[in-house]
């Protein structure tokens, strides 16, 4: 990690977002490098007096009524709807002012739930989460040419790598024969925990591999696309498999199979 790159994250390490991986190399660097010790020293006593309580005041307790009080069109908003909504239910109903109360009413919560349901069916679910920083933390870990912790085509090397460094032990499988050779693992921070990422690749397309602890609810693997990547994910033998590459989705196929293959035996 070079000056630059470490000034960058300095904001994001100093607020804990960076991953375990990133936040290591971010050490290092200031282990070895005093002027951007010196930056990240002074940036840290700024941001330690910023939350001194005495730079905090209350607000004053009529603040909110008046922010909510100021806002515009709220009312107007609902009333402009409701007006076009009358206006569309007299071209087919009777115009009996009986009528107009409680059917215009009923349009406009209609209308509200729908736009309701709407806005509910777009927020995206807990594996749309989990996926979209799956593909980050992948390119992430190829334009920060941060692969690895640990480099090797042994799988007794980083295996015993992982000890003491993460609460599990993850499965560590040779594929070379099956075209998919091991070339080293690392640790990084996913779905709100740490996990074991191992590092394969087939011809010159990296596959990151994570696993962590699960169940085996989604014991069938399936493969999909996000942003150019294919992805593959399936659970078993009480751990959760996430892998995603550049190559085809034929090639993660042959992956998948030839790792489940010897998982499962």
């Amino acid at each position: 990690m070079d000056h630059e790159q470490t000034l960058d994250l300095l904001p994001a390490y100093l607020d804990q977002e960076l991953s375990l991986s990133e936040a290591r190399d971010f050490e290092r660097h200031l282990e070895q490098c005093a002027a951007c010790r010196q930056v990240y020293e002074q940036h840290r006593a700024v941001s330690t007096q910023l939350r001194q309580a005495a730079l905090r005041i209350d607000a004053p307790p009529d603040l909110l009524p008046r922010i909510e009080a100021a806002l515009p069109g709220r009312p107007a908003s609902r009333e402009a709807l409701n007006q076009r909504l009358q206006r569309w239910l007299g071209s087919i109903l009777p115009a009996r002012s009986t009528v107009w109360s409680p059917l215009g009413a009923v349009a406009v919560s209609l209308a509200v739930l729908g736009l309701s349901v709407n806005i509910y069916l777009k927020v995206p679910t807990a594996e749309q989460r989990l996926t979209q920083e799956l593909v980050d933390d992948h390119v992430r870990s190829l334009q920060s040419n941060h692969l690895f912790d640990v480099i090797s085509t042994d799988k007794h090397t980083v295996k015993p790598w992982f000890n003491g460094k993460i609460d599990f032990a993850p499965p560590v499988i040779d594929l070379a024969q099956q075209g998919y050779p091991l070339v080293g693992g690392r640790l990084d921070f996913l779905n709100g925990r740490a996990v074991a990422v191992m590092v394969y690749r087939y011809k010159l397309h990296p596959i990151n591999l994570y696993v962590w602890p699960g169940n085996d609810a989604g014991a069938s693997a399936k493969i999909f696309e996000q942003r150019g990547y294919h992805l593959a994910h399936w659970s078993t033998g009480g751990m959760n498999y996430w892998a995603i590459t550049d190559a085809g989705a034929q090639e993660l196929g042959g992956f998948t199979a030839s790792l489940r293959a010897q998982t499962q035996s």
